[in-house]
């Protein structure tokens, strides 16, 4: 294998080398400069993105002794004498020529998975299948983006006999470019579903950029069941030409018949004919979405004449929930469960964003031995433990014997380490108490098994649960930053604990990425905030009199909503000594709930003209700004703001913030933008503007579990009160859920609807406090302990609210304190 080295960069067309004269390997891409970790040989891309740019981190990856940089706007080299800069307009253009320069030297299989939905299941279940047969490299979780595939690429070694990529886009123009990057020879597609529709004018318009992935492939496989994919690919000259095309599926026509399809209680026998042989596959899943996966890997392990033992590890298929899980452990600790895989872009992602929780706190990481490192160790081991005490992380327990070899760089950076044999001696040592207070790490491959350590560490609590998707939150807001101007800012609101979700947690995901404000309802939600390491402006939209002392004290800034409030906090203000203290001025335009009316505005401004506190925003409340029917009354509003708020910008003597809108605004009322909005449900993917599609995506998910299923004979009733009397032998399943966990008391008798596997099925009966009961009909294939989806994505929180006639907010609100958050992490 050739070395890529600094001065093949120079060769790639439109780069102009400036800075130290280099033959300098290329070891490392980065992108991100919280993931350094071998400084020596690493080649840092600079960025700009809506949100960031990576040129802010030179002089930072500089000191740490970085010594390439690929630039769009060259910075001062006289700060950098022995560093080399190559300057281009595309610097993730220069990144994927990089990749594919890389890709040319190796001619073993490479698989390249797109589709809707899928692609990283599939990914990581052909590992699971072919790693004992041959040595693999795929991409690092979901990293199948224009900056993933190229950094998955880069991965590739002689050491490998097969790479697996899975691509994903989501607009037109974007499949291409991974395409000349990977330059696949199997291609596999999954599916054609509504992920990213927003970015294409049709299905059929997706579908024919998905297929530019297949360009150079010498097989494709896809199901043939989805009959408009397989009706493109029949009839379209694109894939006839060179390729084999090999499908399979339920119709009789597929290369691959899916004969027959039998559901066990915890398993699926698939009964599959190839070329006049027979084969019955079991694996672990009941569900329609794990059976096509499953079947997309057999195909291609019959497509490419791989060893069919592997078909034998189908009953073994992981499930995987592809993410990092936050939630609570016994003796107040915060556990990180990743016991998903070790390899070492996995670790440094993991370890940096447990360095990113509870500032203060003491982190300690359970980890394996780091896999896929075999060519350099030592060096590795060095780095990584440099890194953790970058990150202060303070301690760690390790199974494996690298983690024995290296432990004297543990000990060098003063980082306690404790190591075992085997997991089973890791948990024969542990316990809970060992961890209290702390936020712990638990990140292992696979084959160690560390989900044994996360059930000992868990605290008991009962099964339902409120999960919240903190990278789906980020996705919700990077997309509202993408409608507003770059310099308009954005008020986050995680008032009454984040809609439910967490008032840290959000807060914390939003600090790192760069929200300008947040609010909050109350004092003492201001100080837990600062208490836990928020630093970011904080509005309190309720202060009292007894609170004032707390707002000065934690640098909190409240919202002035009245005379008589703006009385008393100038006179604390001037008692105390303190002048030029932050407010933010609250205008009723038409809400008439709290706020200055326009005479009021007129009495401030002569009142307050002077005073000891100055004003950072006046803003107003939109009464209706999701309805289309009120647009006029909305266009109201804002004049009478733009007047009210222009009269209190005549009295300051420099700029005042002006915020109107709310969420639902944000995407239909753009000339209310201002100099700020603020965000608060649209974070979680859920806006009041139902006529309107929405580039966003539900981020919480209320789930339980069936505590009990019954027959129950026609005549009796079900629940108290006799809410429900049968009118035949009716299957019912008693759920662990009920009103003291917020679900409605009017989603009984029928009202009200959850999801298990897949199908919806009716309330039965009054709500209970703690259980609610449902009508199954005569279905006998749900079994106690299943899982039972209340709302999330695929069954919306507006659809449950509808049901029980009221607003999303008040269902997300109103889950109780006592249902525990899952806090996930792509």
């Amino acid at each position: 294998m050739k070395n890529i080295s600094a001065n093949d960069i120079s060769s790639i067309k439109d780069v102009k080398k400036i800075g130290a004269d280099t033959h300098q390997i290329i070891q490392y891409l980065l992108i991100d400069s919280r993931k350094l970790i071998f400084p020596s040989g690493t080649l840092f891309f600079a960025i700009k993105t809506s949100s960031n740019d990576g040129h802010l981190y030179i002089d930072e990856l500089y000191q740490k002794g970085v010594r390439m940089f690929v630039v769009s706007v060259l910075p001062d080299i006289s700060h950098y004498a022995d560093a080399t800069f190559f300057i281009t307009t595309d610097v993730v253009g220069i990144l994927q020529s990089l990749a594919a320069q890389h890709r040319k030297q190796f001619s073993y299989p490479v698989i390249a998975i797109t589709g809707s939905n899928g692609k990283t299941i599939v990914k990581e279940w052909l590992y699971h299948l072919l790693q004992p047969f041959a040595n693999i490299v795929r991409s690092p979780r979901s990293f199948n983006s224009q900056l993933g595939v190229p950094l998955s690429i880069w991965q590739m070694g002689p050491q490998h006999q097969m790479a697996v990529i899975e691509a994903g886009i989501s607009e037109k123009g974007e499949m291409s470019k991974l395409s000349d990057v990977i330059q696949p020879t199997v291609g596999l597609l999954t599916n054609l579903g509504a992920a990213h529709a927003e970015g294409f004018a049709s299905d059929v318009e997706k579908l024919e950029e998905k297929a530019k992935l297949f360009a150079s492939v010498k097989q494709l496989i896809y199901c043939k069941d989805h009959s408009h994919i397989d009706k493109y690919i029949r009839d379209h000259p694109f894939f006839a030409k060179d390729k084999q095309l090999i499908s399979w599926g339920l119709d009789s026509s597929a290369d691959i018949l899916l004969k027959k399809i039998q559901q066990l209680s915890h398993s699926t026998l698939l009964n599959v004919e190839y070329h006049g042989k027979v084969f019955v596959l079991e694996i672990p899943f009941v569900d329609r979405i794990a059976i096509e996966n499953a079947m997309h890997c057999f195909a291609l392990i019959l497509a490419l004449k791989l060893d069919l033992a592997s078909i034998e590890r189908m009953k073994d298929l992981p499930s995987l929930s592809m993410r990092l899980e936050m939630k609570e452990g016994q003796h107040q600790s915060i556990l990180i469960n990743d016991s998903y895989n070790a390899d070492l872009t996995g670790v440094i992602s993991a370890l940096e964003f447990l360095s990113e929780q509870k500032p203060g706190v003491q982190k300690t990481a359970i980890l394996s031995d780091v896999s896929g490192i075999s060519s350099y160790p030592e060096k590795t081991y060095a780095a990584l433990a440099a890194f953790m005490h970058a990150k202060k992380i303070q301690s760690v327990y390790a199974v494996g014997s690298q983690f024995e070899t290296y432990a004297s760089f543990f000990m060098v950076e003063k980082i306690q380490l404790a190591v075992f044999k085997s997991t089973d001696d890791l948990i024969a040592h542990l316990h809970p108490i060992f961890f209290k207070d702390q936020v712990v790490l638990i990140k292992g491959a696979r084959n160690y098994q560390f989900e044994r350590i996360g059930q000992l560490l868990e605290r008991k609590i009962h099964k339902t649960r409120l999960e919240v998707n903190l990278s789906i939150i980020n996705q919700n807001f990077k997309h509202h930053q993408s409608l507003l101007k770059p310099s308009t800012k954005i008020m986050a609101m995680v008032k009454a604990f984040s809609y439910g979700a967490g008032s840290f947690e959000i807060a914390n995901l939003l600090q790192q990425n760069g929200v300008d404000y947040i609010a909050v309802a109350y004092v003492d939600e201001g100080v837990e905030l600062r208490k836990a390491g928020i630093h970011l402006p904080i509005m309190i939209m309720n202060s009292e009199v007894d609170g004032f002392s707390s707002l000065v004290e934690y640098d909190l800034e409240p919202e002035v909503f009245s005379l008589e409030h703006a009385r008393k906090l100038d006179v604390f203000l001037r008692k105390e000594g303190i002048q030029h203290f932050p407010v933010h001025l609250k205008i009723d335009t038409g809400m008439h709930r709290l706020g200055l009316d326009k005479n009021q505005v007129n009495q401030y401004i002569q009142e307050f003209a002077s005073s000891s506190f100055v004003v950072q925003s006046v803003f107003t409340h939109l009464i209706a700004s999701g309805d289309a029917e009120h647009d006029m009354i909305t266009q109201q509003q804002l004049d009478l703001f733009e007047n009210l708020s222009a009269k209190i910008q005549s009295i300051s003597d420099r700029p005042i913030i002006r915020h109107a809108s709310n969420s639902a605004a944000i995407h239909r009322h753009p000339q209310a933008e201002y100099e700020m909005v603020r965000l608060g449900i649209g974070l979680y993917g859920v806006i009041a503007s139902p006529t309107e599609h929405l580039s966003i995506t539900e981020a919480v998910e209320l789930k339980t579990t069936i505590a009990q299923i019954r027959r129950v004979k026609k005549g009796e009733s079900v629940g108290y009160g006799r809410g429900t009397i049968l009118k035949k032998d009716t299957n019912v399943a008693t759920i662990r859920i009920g009103y003291a966990d917020g679900f409605p008391r009017s989603l009984g008798n029928g009202k009200g609807t959850v999801l298990v596997r897949g199908k919806l099925f009716p309330t039965i009966g009054n709500v209970c406090m703690d259980m609610t009961m449902l009508n199954l009909g005569d279905d006998d294939q749900i079994q106690i302990d299943e899982e039972v989806l209340v709302f999330g994505p695929a069954h919306s929180i507006k659809k449950i609210a509808q049901q029980a006639n009221t607003i999303p907010y008040e269902i997300m609100t109103g889950i109780s304190g006592r249902v525990p958050r899952v806090y996930l992490s792509e």
